[in-house]
């Protein structure tokens, strides 16, 4: 007897499709969350000074710390063709090495003005690879902002890691994602606890441990926004489960009970491990849900995670979608989060900044998730805002973060509440 989990229905077809300016964070961001996952990787950013700034802010480092990344800064002979951009690149990774001899994994990131160049780094890693066989290995992918949302960056490098991966047949559970160390953890614990033994991830807390990937590999994303992966995994005979993301309770239990029926999981067993997980969710949720529900909630475009999480915060928490918006819609990453969306939802993807803030005017919903170009401008017309970027940073998956997930949301509420009170 199999684990109940919710039937896969048709998506909705109301989908309202834009495009035109657009209010995005650069893919480069991805490397914030990627150089803490993996301690012996560095992620080598060829760029502008610009570039530099911006991983340096969003990361959080003071100027005189050494992280895993940095930037091979493009100056204006190399902007102009004057200088050999290869050549100088060859000479900074030599030196970063010689420096940084931890180092196991070198990514060259890829930025707006090294692909307006046309420098070439697949090229680039292809020569750094011959010349530093045995002691490094250098991938490339691209991270620019110019056609892409934020979160892309991390498909991206788990797409240039694919071709690296061992080929396997055994079965395995292969949880395909960044997730917080101590997450991933409980997860494992969880899985092995239903007699799922055999779990790995992509990417891998050492860069150079990566899973093997065949025939007999389950692949459950822990993150929506993975497309070119899964598809990329399929292509290796991998089997990808459709399910819920593990946003709140519900999601979260939904996303092990898809694993638990792929490997044949009594549901008794099933049940007994996760219930106990489950109320506990349940009761961390209460104190948030009082001040969510009836709260009306627009989500405009930026992370891709815009669906799973209007699915926890309609379903768990009661608020009211007046839309749900998504920079891309993969139609078959999103099928199981579709299904538990209330059926008149408004959804809309890509985007027309200016056409999508005149909604949000005359909506004057209660709380907006946006990016941070557009968090500031929308508080000071009186709506509250939550960043979207903060959601990829906080360990949000699981029953045990369902609290803390919603908690995220309710914190701007009960701020504007005091504010109005003062």
């Amino acid at each position: 007897m199999g684990v109940s989990a919710p039937p896969i229905q048709p998506s909705p077809p109301d989908i309202l499709k834009e495009s035109g300016q657009r209010e995005v964070f650069c893919g480069l961001t991805s490397i914030v969350w990627l150089h803490r996952r993996m301690p012996d990787a560095f992620f080598l950013v060829v760029g502008s000074r610009t570039c530099a700034h911006l991983i340096q802010s969003a990361a959080g480092v003071m100027i005189f710390a050494e992280p895993r990344f940095g930037t091979a800064i493009l100056g204006e002979r190399d902007l102009a063709g004057l200088a050999d951009a290869n050549e100088e690149l060859d000479r900074l990774v030599k030196d970063l090495l010689e420096r940084r001899p931890e180092i196991r994994t070198l990514f060259l990131v890829g930025s707006c003005p090294s692909e307006v160049i046309k420098l070439d780094l697949a090229k680039a890693a292809e020569r750094l690879n011959t010349q530093l066989l045995g002691r490094v290995r250098v991938l490339n992918y691209s991270g620019s902002g110019i056609e892409t949302t934020f979160t892309q960056g991390e498909d991206n490098a788990l797409l240039a890691m694919l071709p690296l991966l061992p080929s396997a047949d055994e079965e395995q559970l292969l949880i395909v994602g960044t997730l917080a160390d101590a997450v991933e953890d409980r997860f494992r614990l969880i899985f092995e606890r239903l007699g799922i033994t055999t779990v790995r991830s992509l990417p891998p807390r050492r860069s150079t441990d990566l899973p093997p990937v065949g025939k007999g590999t389950r692949v459950l994303l822990a993150q929506p926004f993975l497309s070119a992966t899964a598809r990329a995994l399929q292509h290796r005979g991998a089997t990808l489960l459709s399910a819920p993301y593990p946003f709140g309770v519900e999601g979260s239990r939904d996303w092990m009970a898809t694993a638990a029926n792929a490997f044949g999981v009594p549901a008794e067993r099933f049940n007994a491990v996760l219930d106990p997980l489950v109320e506990r969710g349940r009761r961390a949720l209460e104190p948030h849900r009082e001040v969510l529900a009836g709260k009306r909630l627009f989500l405009l475009p930026d992370s891709q995670m815009e669906i799973p999480l209007a699915r926890f915060l309609s379903r768990e928490c009661g608020m009211e979608l007046v839309e749900v918006g998504t920079p891309y819609l993969d139609r078959q990453l999103m099928a199981a989060d579709l299904a538990l969306l209330p059926p008149a939802t408004q959804l809309s993807e890509g985007q027309d900044v200016d056409l999508q803030l005149e909604r949000v005017r005359a909506a004057r919903p209660d709380l907006v998730l946006c990016g941070l170009g557009l968090a500031n401008p929308l508080e000071a017309e009186g709506i509250a805002t939550k960043w979207s970027i903060e959601l990829v940073f906080s360990p949000i998956h699981g029953c045990d973060q369902a609290g803390e997930l919603a908690e995220l949301f309710a914190r701007p509420l009960r701020r504007r509440a005091v504010l109005q009170l003062s």
